[in-house]
Protein backbone atom coordinates (compact mmCIF):
# COMPACT_ATOMS: atom_id res chain seq x y z
CA UNK A 1 0.00 0.00 0.00
CA UNK A 2 1.56 3.31 -1.02
CA UNK A 3 1.07 6.40 1.15
CA UNK A 4 1.06 9.65 -0.22
CA UNK A 5 3.52 11.94 1.03
CA UNK A 6 3.45 15.76 1.41
CA UNK A 7 5.29 17.62 -1.00
CA UNK A 8 8.13 19.07 0.82
CA UNK A 9 7.85 22.44 2.22
CA UNK A 10 9.75 25.26 0.04
CA UNK A 11 10.33 28.20 1.64
CA UNK A 12 10.51 31.35 -0.84
CA UNK A 13 11.81 34.73 0.67
CA UNK A 14 11.61 38.10 -0.98
CA UNK A 15 14.55 39.19 -2.96
CA UNK A 16 15.46 42.17 -1.10
CA UNK A 17 16.02 39.74 2.30
CA UNK A 18 18.23 38.21 -0.43
CA UNK A 19 20.42 40.52 -1.34
CA UNK A 20 21.77 41.23 1.99
CA UNK A 21 23.88 39.20 4.83
CA UNK A 22 23.97 38.73 8.38
CA UNK A 23 26.31 41.18 10.29
CA UNK A 24 30.19 39.95 9.98
CA UNK A 25 30.22 41.46 13.91
CA UNK A 26 27.26 39.86 15.28
CA UNK A 27 28.41 36.56 13.82
CA UNK A 28 31.56 36.62 15.48
CA UNK A 29 29.70 37.54 19.47
CA UNK A 30 27.47 34.38 18.52
CA UNK A 31 30.60 32.29 18.20
CA UNK A 32 32.47 33.81 20.75
CA UNK A 33 29.25 33.07 22.89
CA UNK A 34 29.29 29.47 21.94
CA UNK A 35 33.14 29.08 23.09
CA UNK A 36 31.61 30.68 26.47
CA UNK A 37 29.06 28.42 26.77
CA UNK A 38 31.89 25.27 26.46
CA UNK A 39 33.45 26.70 29.54
CA UNK A 40 36.34 28.34 27.33
CA UNK A 41 38.21 31.06 28.28
CA UNK A 42 37.84 33.71 25.19
CA UNK A 43 39.45 37.30 25.23
CA UNK A 44 36.88 39.10 23.25
CA UNK A 45 38.50 41.95 20.90
CA UNK A 46 35.20 41.76 18.89
CA UNK A 47 32.25 43.74 20.16
CA UNK A 48 31.97 47.42 19.44
CA UNK A 49 31.23 49.08 23.02
CA UNK A 50 32.65 50.60 25.09
CA UNK A 51 33.99 48.74 28.60
CA UNK A 52 32.80 51.41 30.51
CA UNK A 53 29.54 51.73 32.54
CA UNK A 54 26.99 53.75 31.92
CA UNK A 55 26.96 57.09 33.93
CA UNK A 56 25.17 57.02 36.75
CA UNK A 57 23.46 60.30 36.51
CA UNK A 58 21.33 58.59 33.46
CA UNK A 59 20.56 55.61 34.94
CA UNK A 60 19.26 57.40 37.72
CA UNK A 61 17.20 59.39 35.19
CA UNK A 62 15.83 55.86 33.98
CA UNK A 63 14.86 54.35 37.24
CA UNK A 64 12.92 57.65 37.71
CA UNK A 65 11.01 57.78 34.60
CA UNK A 66 9.59 53.89 35.74
CA UNK A 67 8.86 55.14 39.10
CA UNK A 68 7.12 58.55 37.50
CA UNK A 69 5.54 55.60 35.11
CA UNK A 70 7.20 57.06 32.13
CA UNK A 71 5.63 54.02 30.32
CA UNK A 72 3.64 55.19 27.38
CA UNK A 73 3.91 55.80 23.80
CA UNK A 74 5.43 59.09 22.49
CA UNK A 75 5.62 61.15 19.18
CA UNK A 76 7.31 58.67 16.91
CA UNK A 77 10.11 60.75 16.52
CA UNK A 78 10.84 61.26 20.15
CA UNK A 79 9.74 63.54 22.78
CA UNK A 80 9.66 67.56 22.34
CA UNK A 81 12.29 67.72 24.84
CA UNK A 82 14.36 65.42 23.72
CA UNK A 83 14.65 67.03 20.43
CA UNK A 84 15.04 70.54 21.67
CA UNK A 85 17.96 68.77 23.58
CA UNK A 86 19.54 67.11 20.74
CA UNK A 87 19.52 70.59 19.02
CA UNK A 88 20.43 72.47 22.02
CA UNK A 89 23.69 70.00 22.75
CA UNK A 90 24.64 69.73 19.01
CA UNK A 91 24.69 73.25 19.12
CA UNK A 92 26.89 73.69 22.28
CA UNK A 93 29.13 71.04 21.00
CA UNK A 94 29.59 72.21 17.03
CA UNK A 95 28.26 75.29 16.67
CA UNK A 96 25.14 73.81 14.09
CA UNK A 97 21.66 76.10 14.00
CA UNK A 98 18.38 73.21 13.57
CA UNK A 99 15.53 73.35 14.62
CA UNK A 100 13.06 71.10 16.31
CA UNK A 101 11.45 69.83 13.10
CA UNK A 102 14.95 68.88 11.46
CA UNK A 103 15.87 66.24 14.16
CA UNK A 104 14.51 62.75 15.46
CA UNK A 105 15.31 59.87 17.71
CA UNK A 106 15.70 56.28 16.39
CA UNK A 107 15.87 52.91 18.17
CA UNK A 108 19.96 53.50 18.14
CA UNK A 109 22.36 54.78 15.33
CA UNK A 110 22.05 51.74 12.78
CA UNK A 111 17.92 52.26 12.72
CA UNK A 112 18.33 56.01 12.20
CA UNK A 113 20.60 54.82 8.67
CA UNK A 114 18.06 52.41 8.00
CA UNK A 115 15.54 55.23 7.99
CA UNK A 116 17.48 57.76 5.83
CA UNK A 117 18.53 55.20 3.56
CA UNK A 118 15.15 54.07 2.62
CA UNK A 119 13.79 57.36 2.12
CA UNK A 120 16.76 58.73 -0.01
CA UNK A 121 18.24 55.51 -2.15
CA UNK A 122 15.58 54.05 -4.86
CA UNK A 123 16.39 51.53 -7.17
CA UNK A 124 19.61 51.13 -8.82
CA UNK A 125 20.77 54.92 -7.09
CA UNK A 126 24.69 54.78 -6.72
CA UNK A 127 25.48 55.37 -3.18
CA UNK A 128 29.61 56.06 -2.79
CA UNK A 129 30.75 54.25 0.13
CA UNK A 130 34.72 54.59 1.02
CA UNK A 131 36.62 51.24 2.06
CA UNK A 132 37.23 50.03 4.71
CA UNK A 133 33.54 50.75 5.47
CA UNK A 134 31.21 49.73 8.53
CA UNK A 135 29.64 45.89 7.92
CA UNK A 136 25.93 47.97 7.30
CA UNK A 137 26.28 50.38 5.35
CA UNK A 138 26.55 48.27 2.13
CA UNK A 139 23.48 45.71 3.28
CA UNK A 140 21.17 48.67 4.25
CA UNK A 141 22.01 50.26 0.59
CA UNK A 142 21.48 47.18 -1.26
CA UNK A 143 18.71 46.71 0.95
CA UNK A 144 16.94 49.81 -0.67
CA UNK A 145 17.53 48.76 -4.02
CA UNK A 146 21.12 51.29 -4.67
CA UNK A 147 24.31 49.85 -5.64
CA UNK A 148 27.54 50.35 -3.72
CA UNK A 149 30.20 51.96 -5.65
CA UNK A 150 33.33 51.76 -3.72
CA UNK A 151 36.31 54.07 -3.03
CA UNK A 152 39.37 52.08 -1.71
CA UNK A 153 41.63 53.77 0.54
CA UNK A 154 45.22 52.92 1.49
CA UNK A 155 46.58 52.11 4.72
CA UNK A 156 49.79 54.13 3.91
CA UNK A 157 47.69 57.13 4.21
CA UNK A 158 46.28 56.02 7.26
CA UNK A 159 42.90 55.35 5.33
CA UNK A 160 42.61 59.10 4.13
CA UNK A 161 39.53 59.76 2.30
CA UNK A 162 40.13 62.95 -0.41
CA UNK A 163 37.55 64.74 -2.20
CA UNK A 164 39.33 63.81 -5.47
CA UNK A 165 38.71 60.36 -4.53
CA UNK A 166 34.88 61.06 -4.03
CA UNK A 167 34.72 63.17 -7.34
CA UNK A 168 36.19 60.38 -9.47
CA UNK A 169 33.59 57.79 -8.48
CA UNK A 170 30.59 60.53 -9.44
CA UNK A 171 28.40 59.22 -11.89
CA UNK A 172 25.12 60.67 -12.94
CA UNK A 173 23.53 58.00 -11.01
CA UNK A 174 24.84 59.06 -7.83
CA UNK A 175 22.41 59.85 -5.01
CA UNK A 176 24.31 59.52 -1.72
CA UNK A 177 27.97 59.69 -0.53
CA UNK A 178 28.25 58.35 2.77
CA UNK A 179 31.04 59.97 5.37
CA UNK A 180 31.76 58.11 8.36
CA UNK A 181 34.49 59.81 10.84
CA UNK A 182 35.72 58.49 12.97
CA UNK A 183 35.78 55.47 11.12
CA UNK A 184 34.27 52.26 12.33
CA UNK A 185 36.85 49.66 11.12
CA UNK A 186 40.19 51.86 10.62
CA UNK A 187 39.79 54.43 13.31
CA UNK A 188 40.51 57.07 10.86
CA UNK A 189 39.45 60.73 11.14
CA UNK A 190 38.89 62.89 8.49
CA UNK A 191 40.07 66.35 8.39
CA UNK A 192 37.38 69.20 8.40
CA UNK A 193 38.60 70.66 5.06
CA UNK A 194 38.18 67.67 3.21
CA UNK A 195 34.80 67.13 4.45
CA UNK A 196 34.07 70.40 4.14
CA UNK A 197 35.04 70.35 0.13
CA UNK A 198 33.35 66.89 0.07
CA UNK A 199 30.07 68.05 1.07
CA UNK A 200 29.87 71.25 -0.95
CA UNK A 201 30.64 69.38 -4.30
CA UNK A 202 27.82 66.86 -3.33
CA UNK A 203 25.25 69.88 -2.52
CA UNK A 204 26.88 71.77 -6.10
CA UNK A 205 25.71 68.65 -7.79
CA UNK A 206 22.18 67.99 -5.89
CA UNK A 207 24.19 64.80 -4.09
CA UNK A 208 22.96 63.91 -0.68
CA UNK A 209 25.64 63.54 2.61
CA UNK A 210 24.97 61.31 4.86
CA UNK A 211 28.12 62.01 7.72
CA UNK A 212 27.59 58.85 10.21
CA UNK A 213 28.92 60.63 13.64
CA UNK A 214 28.65 57.72 15.61
CA UNK A 215 32.34 58.50 17.38
CA UNK A 216 32.29 61.80 16.80
CA UNK A 217 33.69 62.62 20.50
CA UNK A 218 35.96 59.71 20.41
CA UNK A 219 38.14 61.91 18.22
CA UNK A 220 41.97 61.77 18.97
CA UNK A 221 43.41 64.47 16.28
CA UNK A 222 42.41 67.46 17.97
CA UNK A 223 40.29 68.11 15.72
CA UNK A 224 36.82 67.09 16.60
CA UNK A 225 34.14 68.19 13.55
CA UNK A 226 30.77 68.12 12.76
CA UNK A 227 29.58 68.39 9.38
CA UNK A 228 26.57 69.69 11.16
CA UNK A 229 28.28 73.05 12.06
CA UNK A 230 28.50 73.87 8.12
CA UNK A 231 25.58 76.81 7.42
CA UNK A 232 25.70 76.73 3.32
CA UNK A 233 25.16 73.30 2.12
CA UNK A 234 23.18 72.26 4.93
CA UNK A 235 20.15 71.15 2.04
CA UNK A 236 21.75 68.18 1.34
CA UNK A 237 23.27 66.59 4.68
CA UNK A 238 21.83 64.34 7.09
CA UNK A 239 23.88 64.11 10.40
CA UNK A 240 23.47 60.49 12.09
CA UNK A 241 24.36 60.38 15.66
CA UNK A 242 24.45 57.97 18.84
CA UNK A 243 24.35 57.91 22.39
CA UNK A 244 26.22 54.13 22.51
CA UNK A 245 29.61 55.33 22.22
CA UNK A 246 29.17 59.09 23.75
CA UNK A 247 27.83 57.90 26.86
CA UNK A 248 28.44 54.19 26.95
CA UNK A 249 24.79 53.28 26.48
CA UNK A 250 24.95 50.62 24.08
CA UNK A 251 22.42 48.24 24.87
CA UNK A 252 19.43 51.65 25.40
CA UNK A 253 19.68 51.71 21.97
CA UNK A 254 19.18 55.26 20.71
CA UNK A 255 20.06 57.38 17.82
CA UNK A 256 19.34 60.43 16.16
CA UNK A 257 19.46 62.37 13.11
CA UNK A 258 19.65 65.70 12.09
CA UNK A 259 18.64 66.79 8.64
CA UNK A 260 16.36 69.15 6.55
CA UNK A 261 12.58 68.99 7.38
CA UNK A 262 10.99 67.04 4.64
CA UNK A 263 13.69 64.43 5.20
CA UNK A 264 12.58 63.96 8.76
CA UNK A 265 9.28 64.16 8.03
CA UNK A 266 10.12 60.95 5.49
CA UNK A 267 12.03 59.19 8.14
CA UNK A 268 8.89 59.81 10.61
CA UNK A 269 6.60 58.30 8.28
CA UNK A 270 8.66 55.20 7.91
CA UNK A 271 9.13 54.66 11.47
CA UNK A 272 5.67 55.11 12.33
CA UNK A 273 5.17 51.91 10.72
CA UNK A 274 8.10 50.10 12.00
CA UNK A 275 9.23 50.39 15.57
CA UNK A 276 7.14 53.64 16.09
CA UNK A 277 8.60 55.62 19.21
CA UNK A 278 12.05 54.78 20.80
CA UNK A 279 12.07 53.84 24.25
CA UNK A 280 9.97 56.64 26.26
CA UNK A 281 12.43 55.59 29.35
CA UNK A 282 15.68 55.16 27.36
CA UNK A 283 13.97 58.98 26.08
CA UNK A 284 14.44 59.89 29.49
CA UNK A 285 18.07 59.11 29.74
CA UNK A 286 18.79 60.12 27.10
CA UNK A 287 17.39 64.02 28.39
CA UNK A 288 19.72 63.39 31.77
CA UNK A 289 22.82 62.18 29.42
CA UNK A 290 22.57 65.44 27.23
CA UNK A 291 21.76 67.99 30.01
CA UNK A 292 23.52 66.50 32.42
CA UNK A 293 27.71 66.42 33.40
CA UNK A 294 29.84 65.61 29.84
CA UNK A 295 32.80 65.11 31.70
CA UNK A 296 32.45 61.58 31.56
CA UNK A 297 33.00 61.84 27.84
CA UNK A 298 36.19 63.09 28.30
CA UNK A 299 37.71 60.82 30.84
CA UNK A 300 36.43 57.44 28.53
CA UNK A 301 38.15 59.76 25.52
CA UNK A 302 41.42 60.32 27.57
CA UNK A 303 41.38 56.41 28.73
CA UNK A 304 40.61 55.39 25.21
CA UNK A 305 43.85 57.26 24.01
CA UNK A 306 46.07 55.48 26.66
CA UNK A 307 44.58 51.91 25.65
CA UNK A 308 45.20 52.31 22.17
CA UNK A 309 48.52 53.30 22.00
CA UNK A 310 49.11 49.94 24.62
CA UNK A 311 47.70 48.03 22.14
CA UNK A 312 49.02 49.13 18.69
CA UNK A 313 52.04 49.40 20.37
CA UNK A 314 51.79 45.57 21.30
CA UNK A 315 50.61 44.62 17.78
CA UNK A 316 53.20 46.37 16.23
CA UNK A 317 55.47 44.03 18.49
CA UNK A 318 54.33 40.85 16.40
CA UNK A 319 56.68 40.07 14.08
CA UNK A 320 54.78 40.79 10.21
CA UNK A 321 51.89 42.79 11.94
CA UNK A 322 51.59 46.03 10.87
CA UNK A 323 49.24 48.78 11.93
CA UNK A 324 48.21 52.20 11.34
CA UNK A 325 47.65 54.36 14.45
CA UNK A 326 43.95 55.14 14.58
CA UNK A 327 43.00 58.95 15.25
CA UNK A 328 39.46 57.84 16.82
CA UNK A 329 36.98 55.47 17.74
CA UNK A 330 37.86 52.38 19.58
CA UNK A 331 39.00 50.06 16.62
CA UNK A 332 43.00 49.00 15.44
CA UNK A 333 42.81 47.52 12.32
CA UNK A 334 45.64 45.42 11.57
CA UNK A 335 47.46 44.58 8.38
CA UNK A 336 47.49 40.05 8.72
CA UNK A 337 48.48 39.42 5.20
CA UNK A 338 51.60 38.41 5.73
CA UNK A 339 50.73 35.48 7.44
CA UNK A 340 48.92 34.49 4.38
CA UNK A 341 49.93 30.96 2.91
CA UNK A 342 51.05 29.62 6.47
CA UNK A 343 49.00 26.77 7.79
CA UNK A 344 46.64 26.81 4.76
CA UNK A 345 45.39 30.41 5.82
CA UNK A 346 44.88 33.05 2.81
CA UNK A 347 42.50 35.51 4.12
CA UNK A 348 41.77 37.39 7.25
CA UNK A 349 38.51 34.96 7.64
CA UNK A 350 40.53 32.37 8.15
CA UNK A 351 43.23 34.27 10.54
CA UNK A 352 40.55 35.56 12.63
CA UNK A 353 38.41 32.03 12.59
CA UNK A 354 41.66 30.05 13.45
CA UNK A 355 42.00 32.94 15.90
CA UNK A 356 39.44 32.30 17.46
CA UNK A 357 39.05 28.46 18.09
CA UNK A 358 42.72 27.65 18.62
CA UNK A 359 43.63 30.92 20.45
CA UNK A 360 40.40 32.00 22.12
CA UNK A 361 40.73 35.37 20.86
CA UNK A 362 37.94 36.73 19.14
CA UNK A 363 38.58 39.84 15.91
CA UNK A 364 36.17 40.38 13.58
CA UNK A 365 37.89 39.47 9.54
CA UNK A 366 37.90 42.71 7.30
CA UNK A 367 35.87 41.14 4.56
CA UNK A 368 32.85 41.92 6.75
CA UNK A 369 34.18 45.68 6.21
CA UNK A 370 35.87 45.49 2.52
CA UNK A 371 39.28 44.45 3.05
CA UNK A 372 40.58 40.93 3.05
CA UNK A 373 44.01 41.42 4.81
CA UNK A 374 42.91 43.18 7.75
CA UNK A 375 41.14 42.47 11.12
CA UNK A 376 39.39 44.65 13.41
CA UNK A 377 40.10 44.54 17.11
CA UNK A 378 38.23 46.51 19.41
CA UNK A 379 40.34 47.96 22.54
CA UNK A 380 37.41 48.66 24.31
CA UNK A 381 38.60 47.36 27.26
CA UNK A 382 41.02 46.62 30.30
CA UNK A 383 45.15 46.99 29.91
CA UNK A 384 44.60 43.64 31.12
CA UNK A 385 42.78 42.16 28.87
CA UNK A 386 44.55 43.20 26.51
CA UNK A 387 47.62 41.91 27.36
CA UNK A 388 46.02 38.66 27.50
CA UNK A 389 44.62 38.64 23.90
CA UNK A 390 48.27 40.29 22.52
CA UNK A 391 50.43 37.23 24.69
CA UNK A 392 47.81 34.93 22.83
CA UNK A 393 48.15 36.29 19.51
CA UNK A 394 52.26 36.75 20.01
CA UNK A 395 52.14 33.39 20.50
CA UNK A 396 49.70 32.32 17.61
CA UNK A 397 51.44 33.80 15.01
CA UNK A 398 54.45 32.78 15.92
CA UNK A 399 53.51 28.89 15.49
CA UNK A 400 51.66 30.01 12.35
Amino acid sequence: MNVATEPAFTLKLTERINRIEASATMAVVAEADKLRSQGIDVVDFGAGEPHFATPQHIKDAAIAAIQANFTKYTAVGGTAELRDAIVERHAADFNSDYRREEVMASVGGKHVLFNVINVLVDHDDEVILPVPYWVSFRDIIRYAGGQPVLVETDETENFRLTPEMVERAVTKRTKLIILNSPSNPSGAVMNPQDMTAIVKFAAERGIWVISDECYVYLNYSGKRFSVGSLREPRERIVVVGSFSKTYAMTGWRLGFALAPAPVIAAMHKLQSQSTSNPTSIVQKAALAALQGPQEPIEQMRREYIGLRDHLVKGLRSIPGMRCTLPQGAFYAYPNVSSFFGRAGQNSAAEVAGRLLREAHVATVPGEGFGTRDHIRISYASSLGELDRGLERMRRFFASS
